[in-house]
């Protein structure tokens, strides 16, 4: 597909773009309405395609913890049936909200032998809604210090959780990247934290971090990536340790099996078993 409307819907998704606005240049870049809506299945989530793990030995249940400022934090959980002292993994979804696919990359997590949960950061007004535009929109009026404090409160659950052995790891996707960074600055108590294509943090707060970080970039996705240069010189000024790694070819968004212009399978495939491999070290 061409790369014009791959970084046309990136705006759409993260900028402040409207359904009617993307539609009309879309159909500006293919030359008529009705190729362009002929691609939208091809861009947007088909969560028809979101489960990937049937594994009757995964426990799953939704569940709810203490917020901030009141705030009942829903979260989607899972782990392994019956097992016991086990490392734990905070999974933070994209700007869409707690979905069909980020409840499937808990299970895959699950399956790897951690307890995992999912909040769901839009909980202050009510969780997520069914409609993408719809939960996109909520994500503005998120208070930035309210939310970073509910899944604060997210790897305290996890901390002392019975099933748990007190090490936490997390790991986020685009808008749930930037906040694994975000974490990771704000918990000395993290052991690893796992960011693909998310925004990074500011270069002064990088010092805090005490976890190993592991971070995926899409080779081709220009606005994350315009962020790495001033964010590994931090992390090498203050020693943290770190891995880094772009996927040449890759996309924004190239883990999400459910968008299929932007999944590269590959590269997934790779930056799954380096985050595996990060958790196997750090928190078992």
């Amino acid at each position: 597909m061409d790369q014009r409307i791959i970084n046309l819907f990136d705006e759409y998704t993260h900028a402040p773009l409207t359904r009617k606005e993307f539609i009309s240049r879309l159909a500006k870049l293919t030359g008529s309405l009705t190729l362009a809506m002929s691609l939208l299945p091809l861009l947007e989530n088909n969560y028809a395609q979101a489960a990937t793990v049937e594994d009757k030995n995964i426990k799953t249940e939704d569940i709810t913890y203490a917020g901030a400022d009141g705030v009942t934090m829903k979260a989607f959980q899972a782990r392994p049936e019956g097992k016991k002292k086990l490392g734990a993994v905070l999974v933070i979804h994209e700007n869409r909200g707690l979905n069909p696919h980020i409840r499937d990359v808990t299970m895959r997590v699950a399956q790897a032998g951690y307890l995992a949960i999912a909040p769901d950061a839009l909980s202050p007004f009510g969780g997520t809604p069914a409609n993408e535009d719809e939960a996109r929109a909520l994500f503005s009026k998120l208070n930035t210090q309210q939310n970073l404090t509910n899944f604060l409160r997210g790897l305290e659950y996890l901390q002392k959780h019975a099933s748990g052995n007190g090490k936490t790891g997390c790991v986020g996707f685009c808008w749930g990247g930037a906040l694994a960074a975000q974490l990771a600055i704000h918990s000395p108590e993290l052991d690893a934290a796992v960011a693909y294509y998310g925004r990074q943090p500011e270069a002064a707060d990088v010092a805090k971090i005490k976890a190993e970080l592991l971070l995926h970039y899409g080779g081709l996705d220009e606005r994350v990536n315009a962020g790495i240069p001033a964010f590994e010189q931090a992390l090498q000024a203050a020693k943290v340790k770190y891995q880094l790694y772009v996927y040449e070819g890759a996309n924004h968004a190239f883990n999400n099996n459910t968008s299929p212009a932007r999944y590269h399978e590959a590269a997934a495939k790779l930056a799954w078993e380096r985050t595996l491999a990060l958790f196997g070290r750090t928190l078992k």
